[in-house]
Formats: C-alpha cells, sequence, structure tokens
C-alpha cells in the first residue's frame, strides 16, 4: 500500500513538471538582426584622412574621411584657365558684334533720312538704293559673326560639364555616413590606397532591434501586426524582458531553421515574424531570443 501510494505521488509529481513546462514554453524562437550597411569609397586614391573604430557612434551626415583630391584640383584649375581664354574669344566676338550693331543703328536712321528726302524729291534713287544696300550688308556681317561665337558658346558649355563633373569627384572624395549608427567593423586605415567600390567600414542602427522568429501555421491567428509581445533573453538570473512590436509576418511559409528546432520539426512548415525592440545597449546582432505573446 505505501508502495502504491509513492508510485502515484511520484506521477502527479512528474506531470506537474510537464505541465509547467508547457506553461513556460514560448511561443517563438529566433535571433535579432539590424539593417547593416556597408560604406564604399566612390573614389579612387590614397586615404588622407579617416576618423572612425570600431563601436563608435556616428551621427547621418558626419564626415568621416576624405580620400586624396589634389589631382582633381589640379584638372579643375587646368579646366578653369581653359573657360578664361574661350571666354575671352567670345567677349571679343561680342565686341565686333556690338560694333557692328551701332554702325547698323546709324546706317538705318541714314536709310530713313534718305528715304524721307527721296519723298521729298529732295534725294536721288541711287542714294536710297546705297543706303539700303549699307544696311543689308551690316545684317549679313551681323550673323556671320553670331555664327562664329556659336562654337565657341558650346565649348564653354562643355568646360562648364568637366567642371561640374571634377565639383562630383571632389565631392565623392569625402566619406560621408549615410545613416545613425554604431559601427560594427572596420576595413581601411589612413594611408592605403582605396579604389571605387571597395568597403570602407560597417555600420547600423542598434537603437532598435529586429528579432526574427518563427511560428507554426497553429499560431499564425495569434499573431497580428502591431501587436505587442514580451521578448525574453537569457541573463546572470533568470530571464530578462523587454517590450517588442510586432512589425512583419511572411506572407508565404517556409521549412523550419535547422539552427533553432528539433531534429522532428524541421520538417514542419513555420512563418516567419519581425518584432520591433527598443535596445537598451544589452541585445546585439545575433543574439537568441524568445517572444512571448500576452
Amino acid at each position: 500500500m505505501k508502495r502504491i501510494s509513492i508510485i502515484i505521488t511520484q506521477v502527479l509529481l512528474f506531470g506537474g513538471l510537464v505541465s509547467c513546462s508547457d506553461e513556460e514554453k514560448a511561443d517563438g524562437y529566433g535571433n535579432f538582426e539590424a539593417t547593416e550597411i556597408t560604406v564604399s569609397a566612390e573614389a579612387n586614391g590614397k586615404i588622407k584622412y579617416l576618423n572612425l573604430e570600431e563601436g563608435i557612434l556616428l551621427e547621418k551626415g558626419e564626415l568621416v574621411g576624405v580620400i586624396d583630391t589634389l589631382q582633381l584640383h589640379y584638372s579643375k584649375k587646368q579646366l578653369r584657365a581653359s573657360k578664361r581664354a574661350v571666354s575671352s574669344k567670345s567677349r571679343n566676338v561680342l565686341s565686333q558684334i556690338g560694333v557692328l550693331e551701332e554702325q547698323l543703328k546709324t546706317a538705318k536712321n541714314e536709310k530713313e533720312r534718305i528715304n524721307r528726302m527721296y519723298e521729298e524729291e529732295a534725294a536721288t534713287k541711287r542714294q536710297l538704293d546705297e543706303v539700303e544696300g549699307r544696311v543689308n550688308v551690316l545684317e549679313q556681317q551681323i550673323r556671320s559673326v553670331e555664327t562664329q561665337n556659336a562654337p565657341i558658346l558650346n565649348e564653354l558649355e562643355t568646360l562648364d560639364v568637366q567642371i561640374a563633373k571634377i565639383e562630383d569627384q571632389i565631392e565623392k572624395s569625402k566619406i560621408i555616413n549615410p545613416v545613425k549608427g554604431t559601427v560594427l567593423s572596420k576595413y581601411a586605415e589612413p594611408g592605403e590606397i582605396t579604389a571605387f567600390g571597395k568597403p570602407i567600414y560597417k555600420i547600423a542602427d542598434l537603437d532598435e532591434m529586429t528579432l526574427r522568429v518563427f511560428i507554426s501555421e497553429t499560431q499564425l491567428s495569434e499573431v497580428k501586426i502591431g501587436e505587442e509581445v514580451n521578448v525574453k533573453i537569457d541573463a546572470a538570473e533568470g530571464m530578462k524582458t523587454f517590450q517588442g512590436k510586432v512589425s512583419w509576418i511572411s506572407s508565404s511559409a517556409e521549412f523550419t531553421p535547422k539552427i533553432i528546432q528539433t531534429k522532428e520539426e524541421r520538417v514542419n512548415l513555420v512563418y516567419a515574424v519581425k518584432i520591433k525592440v527598443k535596445n537598451d545597449g544589452s541585445l546585439k546582432i545575433g543574439m537568441p531570443a524568445e517572444m512571448w505573446l500576452e
């Protein structure tokens, strides 16, 4: 009788442990992620200045480095000198046009005077024809000089485009931080030669982390976008809890990732869920965590 009582007690205790473990089972498991941005060089040359270290916080738009631009400045200076020389040609042409326009103005006034005299029979037809011919010649000369100025203006426009291109290259020689965040990795040092597209450093905004978890089809109806959930991570004593908000739910199922599920569960189909969590500094990329539905 005593033995039967002990067996019953053990069965009840085991059942209590099983039910307790079922109650304490999390609703989802996953790892923290962050949007990582690799900042690459947009110019070729030697890195003259690079002020960044792994772990430091950078603001958006902050200047963190400069690639040597000496040759670009020389090219820009040369183009500006060429532009001044071409502009002087254009000024000479314009001055010629100005002189001819003044002569044309005088000739037209003379034509009007001769025309009135001719109507009053105070001037001959020959005088009228001569002044009209002079007006026509001056108009043709002005058109001819204007055609000479057209290629000069085109050359000036080409030089302006080349200068703008050089200025853009100089601007891209500055390494500007694109987003506010923490430097995760540094791939270059001052004095090194870099090239277009070569990575300089990697940065991510760690103020808000994303927990990607996977839930089963039966749990899908319990999770909604915008819903608040509890997120727990391992701590020195027990679990540390954060408040999170569901930001995305996958529209299609996928096989359970092998890294977080047992062999028996790998054949199951699950749905990925993203949860936004404010970081107090203790959350890291790749850190495992649990999702608990309230």
